[in-house]
């Protein structure tokens, strides 16, 4: 394992307010990280983790950026890069959705597309350029292990990060050699706000854990990390598991 001269110095997180984002940043902060970058909507919520980072130690800024606004993605991440150099961008925005409203209601189920797939392409080769520019970095997305495959349970959901998955190790094999690092999270269920109410799925983590995750594929280079790392294996016999077996699964 490397040191951690490996870690970033400098942090933009894109989704600001994400629980899994401020676990990895706190954890990133008590090694490394002295900048950090909370980009999100303007919101008390947004002011609260910038606040509680500052805490323990890191000069904490927050801008203002919608993931449904492409249009502005550029200027917003230029505006950071202006600042100085970034180490990392991590690409943790997103929402769940509710599928079974989603499925009745066709423009909700658009907005999650919007928000998971359409949003990350824009923010992810703004920041992939950004990072190119200045030769070196990493780019971190966050995806899914209901990327590997749609469920009926929540295949709006899955199908927006299957779509995501499927960009970002594109990206990161055009970037690769460029001394732009990506890196494809995929979690399972994570123990958080938006997943509050449902019934946890085997293998359940935490944003804590996930963050330890993030640090351990940094360190490793890796471009895939799986949470928890048992997942690779099930999530492989789930992908090549009959259609007909599939569908009778209790997922």
């Amino acid at each position: 394992m490397k040191d951690a001269t490996d870690l970033p110095q400098s942090l933009l997180v894109l989704g600001g307010t994400s629980e899994i984002a401020l676990a990895t940043a706190r954890r990133l902060i008590a090694r490394r990280t002295r900048t950090v970058w909370l980009a999100g909507r303007p919101s008390p919520a947004l002011e609260e983790a910038a606040g509680h980072l500052r805490t323990l130690g890191a000069d904490v800024r927050t801008v203002a950026f919608d993931a449904l606004d492409p249009e502005s993605h550029e200027a917003v991440i230029d505006k950071v890069f202006a600042e100085g150099g970034i180490d990392m961008v991590l690409l943790a925005f997103g929402i769940l959705g509710d599928q079974a409203h989603d499925e009745r209601e066709p423009l909700r189920a658009v907005r999650v597309a919007q928000t998971n797939y359409t949003g990350a392409v824009s923010a992810g080769l703004v920041a992939a350029s950004a990072l190119q520019t200045q030769g070196h970095g990493s780019l971190v997305v966050l995806s899914s292990v209901a990327g590997e495959r749609a469920r009926r349970a929540d295949f709006i959901y899955g199908s927006s990060k299957a779509g995501l998955d499927a960009f970002a190790q594109g990206l990161g094999d055009a970037l690769y050699g460029t001394g732009v690092h990506v890196m494809v999270v995929r979690p399972g269920f994570v123990r958080t706000r938006m997943t509050a109410g449902l019934v946890p799925a085997p293998l359940a983590t935490t944003p804590e854990a996930v963050a330890t995750a993030v640090e351990l594929g940094l360190r490793r280079r890796s471009e895939t990390v799986w949470v928890p790392g048992a997942l690779r294996l099930v999530m492989s016999a789930v992908r090549h598991a009959p259609r007909a077996v599939f569908r009778r699964l209790p997922l």
